[in-house]
Formats: structure tokens, C-alpha cells, sequence
């Protein structure tokens, strides 16, 4: 599904990025708005079948996913904006859906030439009659390597005529009236994709990624975060809004995420922070959390989010991050609350367990044996030696565990006031060294990577 997808229409073949849904089975014909929600929620799924099929495809379209948002939907700030129209102006001056992305034979021609225009031409399967409206949806209706043998080239070179005409096409394509852009930053939307340039960082090993997590991140604390509490939104200033529930829990999730990325104990401390407000603020002593805040907008009912739809609720997320708490710290408190929200979830997770899909995820991530990692690594280790101990772990699909990564010194006395499984551990042999544990008790530390393979395979097999 992930490489039709990829392959289909839905995806903007030259910018990058996917369209909001489509109204074909074949994921050809799309409605042409794009949501940050959605490309931030589909680029987990692509590392994670990367990771579990070690498919290089699946890894490109992270990397292009990621290219449209920091090159097209990124604030001055480092923050993300929220969407762009499906409509925009044609030569006519007349609003139409898709005319922006669309093109026909003769467009490609006046922009590329008419030998690398046919070429690519066949491989996006570009003809006279088109797919939509007299004009052609972009889309690979078949392998490249069968388009390449028709054609008498090599798949490569083929391959490498698409991404050349991409970046023309994307160049010309900017002197057409774009789609409207919705320039607001929502905190909640913002935080998922936080979460995702994080991950990404993380499992391809790209510190720029996390940097551009990093700089959102660093936008909503200090922008949206006013008087100590997280404000809604962001159009030129904060929202007189507060935060809902979804926006406080998206964000602490981004916040995890950046901090097993690149080992800041500041984002582990800023996640504590904010789920002390959730706490506080919106949680229900008898269980789950309130969608509005206890000093916000006095209503006659305070609901609770109780379905996972476009995007998964507040709950589903925090119930996940509360177990991952656990997991770093220990503290059993966050156990006790997640326990509580699994509970007041229960009938609906009995009766209509796909309403909360997402929250089946800390179902599993509490039922399974989850792992913690600590890499500590020595101030002055050898180039390149904590990224071959750290290989495995990259390319290994182990959903459920946690990463804490230290250096000693300074950093791992921070990080083990937060998380004692840090404290007293070691690098060995002046080389980055891993512990692989379950509720903190580890097994033998390792420096050799293909060592920590073994021990991440066996403690994912049971």
C-alpha cells in the first residue's frame, strides 16, 4: 500500500509531499489539498517499513516527504504551516482543483525538451488523452524497469531523467498561481511533525533533520508558550486560545522523540515540564483527560476524545509517551495514570477497538517486553564509531522500546537526576557502549554493533 501510494497520484510526483486522499481505488485521482497531519503522520509509517524490509524507495520518500515540508511549509520561525488549497488560478484566471499539478504532453515539451520530455513522459504515464480533465495526473503506473527495457535504456538512467526533470518541472512550476497556503501554526500539527523530521533524524541518521525538529520545537516554546502555558495557535502572534489537550500531548510526543534522536536532556526535561501541565490541567482522577483545560473556557460538559480519526486523539498519543516515561525514568506514577486512562478507554476499546486504533499501539508497547537502550558514549570517541555501534539499532523495526542516548560527564549527571538507568554506566575501551535492558535489568554491555544486533533480535523475538 505505502508504494502505491508512493507511486500513485496522491503524491505529488514533482514537489513531493501527499495530496489528502483519493477518490480511486488506484490512488491516482486525488483531492489536491495537503495536510501537514497527514504527511507528518504517513513519514512514521515509511521509516518503519524501511526499517522492517530494508527497502531504499521507502526511505526516499521520507527524505522527499521531509524536503517538500522544510523547502514549501516552513515558517521563518522553523515552524511548520498548516496546509495548502486544492484549487488554483488557470491560465483563464478561473479557480480549478489540481491545475497546479497537472500537466499535458506539449507543457512537459516547452519545459524539458521532447526527448527527456517522451522519457519521462513513459514513465509517468503522461499521455495526449490525459487521466483528468483533458490533463495528466502525474503517477508511475508501472515498474521503471519495465518503462526503461521499452525504451532501450538502463533503469538508471531512466531514474535519474525523472529526478532531473523533477526539479525542473518543480522550478517552472513555481511561475504558475500557486494554491492558497494556509500560513497558521497549530501547536497540535506542529508537534506530529516534529515527531517525524525526529524520527527520520534518527533512523537515516541526518542531524539536519533533527535540527529542523529542533528549530520548531524551539519556535512553540518560545512563542506559544505564554504565561507558562502552551496557547493554541500562531498567526503573526500566539492565539488568545489555549491549548487544547491534542496540542499538549502531540507536542510532549515530539519533544520524546527529539530527545532519543539527538541525546538533549533539554528535551527530556521540557516533556516532564509539559506533562506536568497535562497533569494538572486536563487529566480526569478517574482516568483519561479532558479535551479543554481546567482553567480554560468554562463549558456546560468537558469532553473526553474517545476516537482516533484523521489524526489519533490526545489520549492515544499520551497513553503511549506515559509508558515511554516509565520506561526512561521508572517512576511507576506514570503507570498508575496510564493504567487509569486504559481503564476509562476500556468499553470502547472492548466494543470498538479500531475507534482507538492508535491507542492499541501502548496496548502493545504495555503487554510486550519493551526494551531501554543506553548508549553512553566517551567525550573523545573515535569519528564514525557511535554511528556504526548506533547502525543497528537504526535499522532494526523494534517498536517498542526506548533510546537514551549520553555522554559522559556533564550531560549523563543531567540525564541520570531524570533517569537513573543512566547512572553508573559506562563507555568501555573508550569506544561508545550499549545497554540493552528490560525494566532495567541489562544485559551485558556491548561496543561491537553486530553484538548489539544479537541482543536487539533475541529481545525482540520473544
Amino acid at each position: 500500500t505505502l508504494r502505491s501510494m508512493a507511486h500513485g497520484g496522491i503524491y505529488d510526483q514533482v514537489g513531493g509531499g501527499f495530496h489528502r486522499y483519493t477518490v480511486d481505488p488506484a490512488w491516482l485521482v486525488p483531492h489536491f489539498e495537503k495536510m501537514l497531519y497527514d504527511n507528518a503522520l504517513l513519514v512514521p509509517a515509511y521509516l518503519e517499513a524501511f526499517q522492517a524490509t530494508g527497502d531504499p524507495e521507502l526511505a526516499a520518500v521520507v527524505r522527499d516527504v521531509l524536503r517538500y515540508i522544510g523547502r514549501d511549509m516552513t515558517a521563518p520561525g522553523g515552524a511548520f504551516y498548516s496546509a495548502t488549497d486544492a484549487d488554483s488560478l488557470d491560465p483563464q484566471g478561473e479557480r480549478e482543483e489540481g491545475w497546479f499539478f497537472t500537466w499535458t504532453p506539449t507543457e512537459l515539451q516547452a519545459v524539458l525538451g521532447p526527448e527527456l520530455a517522451a522519457r519521462v513522459g513513459a514513465a509517468w504515464g503522461v499521455t495526449a488523452k490525459g487521466n483528468f480533465e483533458g490533463r495528466n495526473i502525474l503517477n508511475r503506473p508501472r515498474p521503471l524497469a519495465d518503462v526503461a527495457t521499452e525504451l532501450g535504456v538502463t533503469e538508471a538512467a531512466l531514474a535519474a531523467d525523472v529526478e532531473q526533470a523533477r526539479d525542473t518541472l518543480y522550478r517552472a512550476r513555481k511561475d504558475r498561481p500557486a494554491p492558497l497556503r494556509d500560513d497558521k501554526i497549530l501547536v497540535a500539527w506542529n508537534g506530529l511533525m516534529i515527531s517525524a523530521f525526529a524520527r527520520a533524524a534518527f533512523v537515516l541518521d541526518a542531524p539536519d533533520l533533527a535540527a529542523r525538529g529542533a528549530a520548531a520545537a524551539d519556535f512553540l516554546l518560545a512563542e506559544l508558550r505564554v504565561d507558562g502555558t502552551l496557547r493554541r495557535a500562531w498567526l503573526g502572534a500566539p492565539s488568545a486560545y489555549l491549548g487544547f489537550f491534542e496540542d499538549h500531548a502531540f507536542f510532549l510526543q515530539g519533544l520524546l522523540d527529539l530527545f532519543e534522536a539527538t541525546g538533549d536532556v533539554r528535551w527530556l526535561q521540557e516533556a516532564l515540564a509539559l506533562d506536568a501541565q497535562i497533569q494538572a490541567r486536563f487529566e480526569d482522577p478517574a482516568g483519561g483527560w479532558f479535551v479543554t483545560a481546567s482553567d480554560g473556557e468554562a463549558l456546560l460538559i468537558r469532553q473526553k476524545p474517545s476516537y482516533d480519526g484523521a489524526i489519533p486523539t490526545g489520549t492515544s498519543v499520551q497513553v503511549l509517551s506515559l509508558y515511554r516515561l516509565l520506561a526512561m525514568t521508572g517512576d511507576d506514577a506514570y503507570r498508575v495514570r496510564a493504567e487509569a486512562a486504559l481503564k476509562a478507554s476500556g468499553t470502547v476499546l472492548e466494543q470498538q477497538p479500531l475507534a482507538l486504533s492508535e491507542l492499541l499501539l501502548a496496548v502493545d508497547f504495555r503487554t510486550d517486553r519493551s526494551l531501554e537502550v543506553v548508549i553512553v558514549s566517551p567525550p573523545d570517541a573515535p569519528a564514525g564509531s557511535l554511528q556504526a555501534l548506533m547502525a543497528p539499532l537504526r535499522e532494526s523495526f523494534v517498536p517498542n522500546r526506548v533510546l537514551l542516548p549520553v555522554v559522559e560527564g556533564a550531560q549523563q549527571e543531567a540525564l541520570a537526576a531524570i533517569t537513573p538507568l543512566v547512572a553508573g554506566k559506562a563507555a568501555r575501551d573508550g569506544l561508545p557502549t550499549a545497554y540493552v535492558c528490560e525494566q532495567g535489568a541489562c544485559q551485558w554491555p556491548t561496543t561491537d554493533p553486530s553484538k548489539l544486533a544479537e541482543q536487539i533480535a533475541a529481545a525482540s523475538s520473544y
